[in-house]
């Protein structure tokens, strides 16, 4: 009897484990099937986008179009003109199959204002890829980020870039680097004027851009630098601890605006800088600001804007390595723009330094944000023969700007009218 219930239990075991193995496998079939369906259908939805760039979307038409030159390295451009530089920021292409319509929302927008406007240079402050799994459906950044570069080299004008946090996340299947390489392919992408930077300084794609008048003299340089993305251990961001500029970038900008003077007779050029995560001295400006009552002080000058962002409203890093400091101190930098904060669109300026937020593109990274209309823009900054500038942020829901597909139905009301100051 004994070895009759030992047999039976033998056999059950033997049952059971093969049951187990059996729903290993079907879960192990599952996943694969889900993965490959993932994959042909993210390649279906970037195809479809990257068709649309390639026989929807026309070449910019310009009476003079300004061709930069490579000079000891950095790309210069020579006019003794008024020349225009377009700022667009946080575009936000997700690059799978779950984005397809926003991702195509985001493309028309950049196509209209850019055709408008037919800027001497673009500027993006980051975030042009977006590959969050559950809003996009993919990890893969690098598609975005083709699909992103084509449709600049289909309008054919020049344009650069500085990294966000979201263009190459944690578990992005691509880093800074490998995303570097595809904007730096001249081959494919001539008017791609990003550069890398020095291998001795943090970051990807810390460099410069100059205009010049014909005499030689550098009339306006552009830093570029990357903001990098989180910090404090918190890897994939879900903490908002933030990165900033650090020491050796604050060094090499100071020993670019060291070269920049000797290279310009001995008169340091005026700049502006580009980058992604604001400065800790924003949220510093904007604090001091609202506790004034939203008014002027001795330090802080409202020109223009919104403030929408809930809760903290400025979401800089706690850190500081002294960027602003050298900035005071160069006396060269008297313009900051930059994105990250999506519904801050405010402009102020703070120790005699413009801090200007671009408008976002964004369809996807925010919820609800695809309806909200305020936020979404451009802006456009011109820079006169003698160095001067000034800047004009300009909304995308206006009749000058005439997407390829049609604007889409958004609403115009102010979006979160208790997160900071609103102007009437």
């Amino acid at each position: 009897m004994r070895r009759i219930l030992m047999a039976k239990k033998e056999r059950k075991e033997k049952k059971g484990g093969k049951t187990v193995l059996k729903v290993l496998c079907i879960i192990l079939a599952v996943i694969i099937a889900l993965g490959l369906i993932g994959f042909v259908m993210n390649r279906i939805s970037v195809k479809s986008n990257r068709d649309f760039v390639k026989y929807s979307i026309k070449q910019v038409e310009y009476d003079a179009q300004l061709v930069p030159e490579l000079e000891d390295g950095v790309w210069t451009f020579t006019a003794d003109r008024e020349v225009k530089v377009l700022q667009l920021t946080d575009i936000h292409i997700g690059g799978g199959f779950m984005s397809i319509k926003k991702d195509n929302m985001a493309l028309n927008a950049v196509e209209a204002m850019v055709t408008a406007e037919k800027p001497d240079l673009v500027v993006v402050t980051g975030d042009i890829t977006y590959p969050v799994p559950f809003q996009s459906g993919t990890f893969d950044n690098k598609l975005s980020a083709r699909t992103f570069a084509e449709l600049m080299e289909k309008l054919g004008v020049y344009w650069c870039f500085a990294f966000g946090n979201h263009d190459t996340e944690a578990y992005s299947l691509y880093t800074r680097e490998d995303i570097a390489e595809v904007y730096e392919d001249s081959t494919k992408y001539p008017h791609c004027l990003f550069q890398s930077g020095p291998e001795d300084v943090d970051g990807t794609g810390n460099y410069i851009i100059n205009f010049k008048n014909t005499a030689g003299k550098i009339t306006r340089t552009l830093f570029m630098l990357d903001s990098h993305s989180y910090t404090d251990n918190d890897w994939f961001g879900v903490l908002w601890k933030y990165d900033c500029f650090h020491k050796n970038q604050v060094e090499w900008y100071e020993n670019k605006l060291s070269e920049l003077t000797e290279k310009n007779g001995g008169e340091t050029p005026k700049s502006l800088m580009f980058y992604h995560i604001p400065l800790l001295e924003t949220k510093e400006a904007y604090d001091e600001w609202a506790q004034a009552g939203f008014k002027d002080t001795a330090n802080v000058r409202y020109i223009s804007g919104n403030a929408g962002e809930h809760k903290t409203v400025v979401y800089s890093s706690t850190h500081n390595e002294g960027m602003f400091d050298a900035i005071l101190a160069g006396g060269s930098t008297d313009g900051l723009f930059f994105g990250h904060d999506h519904l801050n669109t405010f402009a102020i300026e703070y120790k005699g330094v413009k801090m200007v937020y671009d408008y976002s593109i964004d369809y996807l990274a925010y919820v609800g944000i695809a309806k909200y209309g305020l936020q979404r823009g451009c802006t456009v900054i011109t820079i006169s023969p003698d160095g001067s500038y000034d800047f004009a942020m300009e909304n995308y829901y206006q009749d000058k700007y005439k997407p390829v597909s049609g604007k889409e139905t958004v609403t115009m009301d102010q979006y979160n009218e208790d997160a900071g100051y609103i102007a009437k």
